[in-house]
């Protein structure tokens, strides 16, 4: 249940059992109701398992709610959280973002949705949607940094957690609805959520319906990019090219809920299904409606998802004995997506996964707190088609936790510790299919791919020590590892999303053989496939009380085994690799394991100029090399923000600017990426105040302005940097309510 309290003025503190410790985060954009000061409020948070009401931390968190998360709300979880201090976006042209967090993303940082998997594709691929929906959520937590004490081998690099009420914790009745419009892409959106408490048969009961749709056509780019720029002629340059080709999408879903309430918890469970249509950027070689003979890709493919998700949340607590609470969540969901090229599916993706996890809360014992965590996880993942380009697999995992806290005067002292164990089984059918291009002269007794199996172990340790009032110091160094996923094991074949041809760790190519006949030809890997391991400190300075605040923290990760796609210069046209190619041929990526060296940088500063009128600033930066001392590819630049907020009696308005640095600590055959700056704004105004009552009595109209200067923004850390900048100079309006 959210619960919330004004304790001090500052900016907003949010608690967060992290190893159970709460973490402060510095708002920016006051509420309506919200004093013309910055104030303090404490938040539950449901992404970890132990929760504190004291303002200190060892690590940071994002957290967005309110009135803040429907401003910053997009289309995609990634350009929803991009302008948040430690996360960037991996943008795939506005349809398929996903959240970078310190540099790192994909199966390294777990999507969630209220502390489970969200059980979609998202991390095989960039071009993979994820199958959130930010515009019905109440908030979202971002943990940066290691969180595989909670979550597992997916959450080493952090975990995005978006909450909603599709599951009530109280009787509580509530109603809130949007719509907007966005002239950048024609984009039409609503969204609306309802909750309502009753009483059947003298027993306490709520009901939870939520539901959003959203169409959106090609987004409009910059008026001076031009993706035909080093060419030698124009001729392709059709009238269309003012806009992004393939980024339209749909999308529609609803869910509902239930809870039973009861003097000692709740129990209660949802269902869910989402849908989303959209087309896939970077996949047209040219502007003609032609295709290569070649390998027989298509203009304009499309995608396809669908999802259903049922899920089960309680808690039950104990007033006698050593145990205080049992908390259990239960998810299945059933994620499909579909590649269509020219009309007909080419490649299909599913997965059925089921989570099950269990905190046992118990009783201080010698001023302890603590819990203790049982969790079951299973994939069962397949692609089918002649692109599929990973094998069908089953992924299971099974983990127990232990985590402790106490205070020891002024120092807080937190410990944990994970055991996991993972197993991976694929289907050599899929290898047979792929025999033209397959590992060859295999003996019968020697085995394309085995069942694999990893032991992770996780543990930390954080000390948090309030020094002085309103000041404190965190650190904490943690031991993670992660086993690597199935698509970065055995991967083999075109990625038509991506737009590349993928092969896993445990294939070796022979590329001297294949560019001397033009042939592919695989070997297994000599190497086992190894965990990665990642050895991490945090260190963060925070002042939360006065006019004036700040949260500054540095890192460092030193992992070993980093699992990343090194592209090898070779090109695959017409199942054949080959040193050169063209338009139409597949750069061909590899997955490899080195050795990774990461540090950076964050920090945030509010200041209270006057009674309305508030500035922020914010920057961030990392470092990213191999053993060799080559960049990490696709690691973003550095960053510096600030933002101007003013607060009027009925109504509000905010001016930002965000600078994106040169980024030219870049990888091999990797491009050097612009600086770019963005200038955005909004301005709400409260009909409310003026006695208007229309769909509720708190209405909102706002406007919002974005890029406003029309900037060309290559993202680096996007595979579609060429070819997808951030969308030209564009404005939304809407309404929002509540009652």
């Amino acid at each position: 249940m959210l619960s919330k309290s004004i304790i001090m003025p500052v900016s907003k503190v949010i608690t967060l059992g992290l190893l159970g410790i709460p973490v402060t985060a510095l708002s920016f954009i006051p509420s309506k109701s919200a004093p013309a000061t910055a104030m303090v409020e404490v938040i539950k948070i449901y992404a970890t398992p132990l929760h504190s009401t004291t303002v200190e931390s060892a690590l940071p968190v994002n957290v967005i709610s309110g009135d803040e998360l429907k401003l910053k709300q997009a289309s995609t979880l990634g350009e929803t959280l991009k302008n948040e201090v430690g996360v960037h976006s991996s943008f795939y042209g506005s349809v398929a973002s996903s959240p970078i967090i310190r540099g790192l993303d994909g199966p390294r940082v777990l999507i969630t949705q209220n502390g489970l998997d969200a059980g979609d594709a998202s991390r095989i691929g960039a071009d993979h949607t994820v199958s959130t929906e930010t515009s019905t959520a109440t908030q979202i937590e971002v943990l940066r940094g290691p969180a595989t004490l909670f979550y597992g081998s997916g959450a080493i690099g952090g975990v995005v957690n978006v909450v909603d009420n599709r599951i009530p914790t109280s009787s509580d009745s509530l109603a809130e609805w949007l719509l907007q419009y966005n002239n950048v892409s024609d984009e039409k959106q609503g969204s609306f959520s309802l909750q309502q408490g009753m009483q059947i048969a003298g027993e306490n009961f709520a009901v939870h319906l939520d539901g959003f749709w959203r169409d959106a056509g090609d987004y409009r780019l910059p008026a001076d990019f031009n993706p035909h720029a080093n060419e030698e002629t124009q001729e392709q340059h059709n009238e269309n090219a003012d806009y992004l080709a393939n980024s339209a999408s749909k999308s529609k879903g609803f869910t509902l809920g239930t809870s039973y309430l009861f003097e000692q918890g709740f129990v209660g469970f949802s269902y869910g299904t989402m849908m989303r249509d959209y087309s896939i950027p970077g996949n047209a070689h040219n502007d003609e409606a032609e295709h290569s003979e070649n390998n027989g890709f298509e203009e304009g493919t499309q995608a396809e998802m669908n999802q259903d998700r049922l899920q089960l949340l309680s808690e039950i607590n104990f007033t006698d004995g050593f145990i205080k609470q049992l908390a259990t969540k239960f998810a299945y969901t059933d994620y499909q997506h579909q590649e269509i090229e020219d009309g007909q599916i080419g490649t299909s993706f599913f997965n059925q996964s089921i989570e099950i996890k269990m905190d046992l809360y118990h009783q201080d014992y010698m001023n302890w707190q603590g819990a203790w965590t049982l969790h079951y996880k299973s994939s069962d993942f397949k692609a089918v088609g002649e692109e599929a380009f990973v094998p069908p697999s089953i992924t299971r995992n099974l983990a127990i936790a232990w985590l402790e806290e106490k205070h020891f005067g002024q120092v807080l002292l937190q410990l944990g510790m994970r055991f996991d164990y993972v197993e991976i089984d694929a289907e050599d059918s899929f290898f047979g299919f792929h025999a033209h291009h397959s590992v060859h002269d295999q003996t019968p007794e020697q085995e394309l791919f085995n069942r694999q199996k990893f032991i992770p172990i996780s543990s930390s340790t954080g000390l948090v020590w309030d020094y002085q009032q309103g000041y404190n110091i965190g650190l904490s160094a943690a031991f993670s590892q992660r086993a690597p996923s199935a698509a970065e094991l055995i991967s083999f074949g075109p990625h038509l999303g991506a737009n590349t041809f993928e092969v896993g760790a445990v294939f070796d190519l022979s590329l001297e053989q294949e560019q001397k006949n033009g042939e592919i030809h695989v070997e297994l890997a000599p190497q086992t496939p190894e965990l990665e391991t990642a050895y991490s400190i945090d260190l963060t300075w925070r002042k939360f009380e006065g006019n004036f605040g700040f949260v500054i923290s540095t890192f460092y990760n030193n992992i070993k085994g980093y699992y990343y796609q090194q592209n090898t210069g070779l090109f695959f046209v017409a199942e054949e690799i080959v040193a050169e190619g063209n338009e139409d041929a597949l750069p061909v990526f590899v997955y490899q394991q080195d050795d990774v060296d990461m540090f950076g940088l964050e920090a945030e500063f509010v200041y209270q100029i006057a009674s309305p009128l508030k500035v922020s600033v914010f920057g961030d930066f990392i470092h990213a090399t191999l053993s060799n001392g080559d960049y990490l590819p696709r690691t973003p630049p550095m960053r510096v923000g600030a933002l101007l907020n003013y607060q009027g009696d009925s109504y509000d308005s905010e001016v930002s600017i965000n600078h994106y640095f040169e980024q030219n600590n870049i990888a091999s055959l990797e491009t050097t990426t612009p600086a770019y700056s963005l200038i955005d704004f909004n301005y709400n105004y409260y009909l409310g105040n003026l006695g208007v009552d229309v769909l509720g009595s708190d209405v909102v109209f706002y406007v919002k302005g974005q890029n406003l200067t029309d900037e060309i923004a290559l993202v680096h850390s996007s595979f579609l940097k060429e070819v997808a900048p951030l969308p030209g100079r564009n404005f939304s309006v809407g309404l929002r309510g509540s009652f």
